[in-house]
């Protein structure tokens, strides 16, 4: 086996892990060759030749593997994303395991299937992500969490949330498929995988294999207004799909152009985009290749 093992050492706390996961799934005859950013050097500047690969392991956040991602799109090379950042959602909604023993047996044994990717246009510039992208309060929340990822981790972003009680509200216009919508939010993000910290599901139906997102509209007054819908998010882990109030509604569509008027602030699987509303999005079906588990291998009904 050859392996292609990108290390960004400005991720979150799991950076040591991955290490441990080398050694243990290196075998006889084995290669690996690992590349490393700080993030000064683009994470998808470390992938041109991963066609040369069996695999490529991406050891990062969620905006690395992101970018990783949309680089390897439609290449058909298996891509294992590495949880060693501060939320780490893609791993979460993948059911991926935490534990490097039993991420080097994945790696072995193989078990993939394609999923849909997000493409944003902004500004004159594209970006990818896997799980999803925002304009408005939660883009605000992403940047002002960056600071303190480092020393504090997921809760970085619950501090953020509460220094933001009172957003930004804007006049929004969305076309989605053709269709035009308007309303008052304090922001749009668009869902591809639905999970967000601990578990929670935003929306009911995203699926991340469908050819379409779950676009989610958040109309409350401030932020306040959003708890019970958040509350109800919570309890819908058993999948009893309580309502989620009239403070989130949400859209369903394959191309969405968002515009604000005041603009929004941006964000795409966590990472702060630097420039702000209008942009143009669309899904890519089934554009990137992950290793899976047994249990994602279940959950998604996918052949082994």
């Amino acid at each position: 086996m050859k392996l292609l093992i990108v290390i960004n050492t400005s991720a979150g706390p799991g950076e040591s892990a991955v290490y441990d996961f080398m050694r243990l799934a290196l075998r006889d005859g084995d290669q690996a060759c690992v590349r490393y950013t700080d993030g000064t050097t683009e994470p998808s500047e470390l992938v041109e030749d991963a066609g040369d690969y069996d695999a490529v392991v991406v050891s990062g956040g969620d905006g690395t593997i992101a970018s990783i991602s949309f680089k390897l799109a439609y290449t058909g090379v298996p891509i294992l994303p590495f949880p060693a950042g501060t939320a780490n959602l893609l791993a979460s909604n993948l059911l991926s395991p935490y534990e490097p023993r039993t991420l080097a047996q994945m790696v072995h044994d193989m078990k993939t299937y394609d999923f849909d990717l997000g493409e944003i246009e902004a500004d004159g510039q594209t970006f990818g992500f896997a799980i999803m992208a925002g304009a408005g309060y939660d883009a605000t929340i992403m940047h002002d969490a960056v600071p303190a990822k480092k020393r504090l981790g997921a809760a970085a972003y619950f501090q953020a949330a509460f220094a933001n009680a009172k957003p930004q509200k804007s006049k929004i216009t969305l076309k989605v498929d053709g269709r035009t919508f308007e309303t008052d939010g304090l922001g749009v993000i668009l869902v591809n995988f639905a999970k967000i910290q601990f578990e929670i599901p935003l929306t009911h139906e995203a699926s991340p294999r469908d050819g379409a997102f779950d676009i989610a509209i958040l109309k409350a007054e401030n932020a306040i207004g959003l708890i019970p819908a958040f509350i109800a998010a919570t309890l819908d882990r058993d999948g009893g799909m309580p309502t989620r109030t009239d403070s989130i509604e949400v859209l369903r569509g394959r191309e969405v152009e968002v515009i604000a008027d005041p603009p929004l602030n941006m964000q795409y699987d966590g990472e702060p985009i630097k420039t702000t509303t209008p942009f143009k999005a669309r899904v890519r079906k089934a554009a990137v290749r992950y290793i899976i588990s047994d249990e994602a291998v279940a959950h998604y009904k996918l052949s082994r």
